[in-house]
Order: structure tokens, then sequence, then C-alpha cells
């Protein structure tokens, strides 16, 4: 007898049952709303994209992490690839403006809730397989679009019910400004961002031993680390030492105080956290870069920044862009921990279950069903003429509030009996007038 395939799904992908699903679909649902209000549109794009759109767009480690299929056919022993999973929704959102660049506006916004994969380390909310909330607008430089997506994410974070998180932001032409002045040759500025980005994860010392092991100078790794862990006077004396003669810098950081300003009016107020350590180790970010944090989560809930030559590499002529990115893996993992998710909740199958007591009034079941869901109720029939115990033993197990009884006087007298279990009462009413008494007494008890 041969060997039983095993039942586990791969490492890093989930099955999601019921109540998982839900709990998904609640939050998806509340972040699309507060995306729609602000004027973006809904975009989906292909799982999988051709290689050569994802290859070098995501640094050094994020190569490494592209999940890379291969040729079908007699190539396929090769071993080479020419398409890969879809590790972001951003480069797939450059490459579909490049190709319908005529059909879309001149300002695009648009919001994007789709699956990515990585073939990544699986730890506390880190999976192979995740869903990522994205919200860009592309064709603008202004500060505002920065201040609309932070204002965005904070909405849809405060509507969850989140009260204690923090937007970190930062700017990668002051980061390259803070580079040079702290003697990183400009060779070596990519390495040293995507190590910085890594600070809150491994520490001060460890990032000291991966710069020196990138081959940077222990005089500049100093001076890096300096800003890190200096107190705020002191950075920005430091600030104002690195940008005195660099006009990009210079141009940066008054980027980021006209950002700051912008939301003053909008609810991630008092929530932007300039952060010189932020760093957002994907090489396309060129101007300003956001990332979301709450206190008992390794990591972050979602971030993003500007991304102004990314288009342009699809299409020959860059295109402004700036986006932010929710984790939705990330958010359940901290509301279900947190208890966050509304009590009122579905988390049953149906409203009302129907129960029927013998096999030939199944008929009359059907129609009743149907007449009950017209009324707007989920409705569950039972479909086997089992001892009404065991109906009803079924119905509260699965969490179903009513259950309506059809037996034979009901059929002839086209009434319907609807028990409440938890509050242990029934009454009898017509077919036609059953489902606004149910909806009635939902309603009632919340």
């Amino acid at each position: 007898m041969s060997e039983r395939p095993r039942t586990e799904p791969a490492r890093g992908m989930r099955d999601f049952l019921p109540d998982e699903v839900r709990r998904r679909e609640y939050v998806i649902g509340l972040i699309t709303r507060v995306y729609e209000r602000y004027g973006f549109e809904p975009l989906e794009t292909p799982a999988v994209e051709n290689i050569e759109t994802l290859l070098g767009k995501y640094g050094e480690e994020g190569n490494q992490l592209i999940y890379k299929i291969l040729k079908r056919g007699e190539h396929e022993a090769s071993g080479q690839a020419d398409l890969a999973l879809r590790y972001d929704l951003t480069v797939p959102l450059a490459r579909v403006v490049a190709q319908h660049q005529s059909k879309l506006p001149r300002l695009f916004k648009r919001y994007q809730i789709q699956p990515v994969w990585r073939a990544d380390r699986p730890a506390r909310g880190r999976f192979r397989e995740f869903y990522q909330c994205d919200v860009d607008a592309l064709g603008s430089t202004s500060p505002v679009v920065e201040a609309e997506l932070c204002a965005a994410v904070s909405d849809a974070l405060t509507e969850l019910g989140f009260n204690d998180f923090v937007i970190r932001i930062n700017h990668r032409q002051l980061l390259t400004a803070l580079l040079a002045w702290a003697g990183v040759v400009e060779g070596q500025q990519s390495d040293a961002l995507v190590v910085l980005d890594k600070l809150d994860k491994i520490g001060a010392d460890g990032v000291k031993n991966e710069l020196a092991a990138r081959g940077i100078e222990a005089e500049a790794s100093d001076a890096l680390l300096s800003f890190f862990t200096s107190h705020s006077g002191v950075v920005l004396d430091m600030i104002a030492k690195a940008i005195e003669n660099d006009a990009v810098g210079s141009a940066a950081w008054t980027n980021l105080q006209d950002i700051m300003h912008l939301t003053a009016g909008t609810s991630a107020a008092g929530r932007l956290h300039l952060d010189l350590s932020l760093a957002r180790g994907l090489s396309y970010y060129t101007g300003a870069i956001m990332e979301i944090n709450v206190p008992d989560l390794a990591g972050s809930l979602g971030g993003g920044g500007r991304y102004d030559n990314l288009v342009g590499m699809f299409l020959g002529q860059d295109i402004p862009a700036c986006g932010f990115s929710l984790g939705l893996e990330r958010i359940l993992v901290v509301m279900g921990e947190r208890s966050m998710f509304p009590t009122t909740l579905a988390m049953t199958p149906a409203d009302v279950m129907l129960a029927t007591f013998d096999a030939a009034a199944m008929g009359d079941a059907m129609r009743v069903a149907a007449t009950l869901r017209a009324a707007g109720l989920r409705v569950l029939v039972y479909p086997e003429p089992d001892k009404i115990g065991k109906q009803i033993k079924y119905a509260d197990g699965r969490g179903i509030p009513f259950v309506a009884l059809l037996g034979e006087n009901e059929i002839t007298g086209g009434t319907v009996t609807v028990k409440h279990l938890a509050a242990q009462t029934q009454h009898t009413y017509s077919q036609s007038e059953a489902g606004s008494k149910i909806l009635e007494e939902l309603t009632q008890r919340g």
C-alpha cells in the first residue's frame, strides 16, 4: 500500500478556514472603503510576470527571494526560468502604466489588494504567500501625494481599531547626503542602505559588522551609527552640516518638512516621526520613505515611499510615483492577539437554519428558504430529515441563532415556527412575514 500524501500546505503557505476568511474580508473591505474615499481606483495584475520584469528591481537580496518558474517542456531540465511569481504590487503597477499609458489619466490613483510571493524564511507574521494592500499615485511630484497616502493608511488603521501606531518617515536623498558626509563612497551607498535597513533587527553591533564585511571603513560606519544613536538635538546639528553644501540633500529635508506640515489636519497628524535609521531595503525608492510600526510587533505593518524612476525602466521616460502598502497578514496577527475584531462580525454560516421532519417536506423547505433569502437572510437548509434534536444541536454548534421548523402543521397552515436558540423562545409566523420578524430580532439582539 502506497504512503498517503501529506495534507499540510507547503511551508510558508496557509489554508484559510471560514472564520479566518471572514476576518480577512472584514479588514480588506474596510481598507478598500478608505482607499476609495481618497479617490483611488481598483487595479488587478496577473500572479505571474515575465522574469525580466521583476529581476533587478528589488536589489541584491530581493532578487534572491523571487519565486522563479522553470521553462516548460523540453527546456525544463535546463533549470532556466522565464517567468516568476509576483514579488510585490509596485513593479507590476509600473509595467501596467507603461503598457496602458494612453488609456490612463495623467494623474492615476490606484489601489490593489492581491497576494504576492517571496521565497523568504517564514516567521511570526511573515509568510511566503501573503496579501499586500497597496495604494499609489502616479503623475505628480507634489508632497500632497505623500501626505494623502499617510492620511489614507492612518484612516484605515484607526478605523480598524489601532491607536498606538507611528509612521516613521525619512528621505532617500537625505540618506544619500548623510552617507556621503559620513564618508561612504558612492559605489558602496546602496550596500550601506541595505544594511542600515536591518538596524532594528540586528542592532548597532550587527550593522557595524555587516558594514565592515561589505568593505565600508570603520570611520564611516561609526559616523553613520552616531546619527542613529544620538539625541534629536545632535542629530539636527548633524543634518544641518550634512546638507550645508548639498542642494539635493537640502531639498530632501525641505520636502520632509512639507509632508509633515501637510498632514497636520489629517488623522496622520502627530503620528509622523522622523527616523534617520529608516532606509527601506528596496532599491527603487528615490524620495520620501515611510514605515508603520506598533509596539508589540517586530517589523512593520506596512511601508512605502516615492519611486520616480521605476516606470521609466519600462516606458523610457520617468513618471513621478509614490505608494504605500499595508501588510494584511501582520495586521491580522496583531488584531487577533489584541482581540480587536468587532463582536458583531458575523462568524456563523447562516442567520437561520431550516429544519424538516420528513423527506416529503424538502420541496416546501426549499420554497420557504427562498422566501427567507429574498428577505435578506442567510439561510442554511439542513439536507436530511434527522431527529429535530440532532438538527437543533447542529445549528447551536455552528452558532446559528435561529432554527425555522417546518412540520406537517406548518406546511398545511402556511406558517413556520422559529426558535431563538440563545433566548430559548419560539414563535410561529406566516411564511411571508417570517423573514422580516427574524431580521427584526437579529437587529434588536445585535
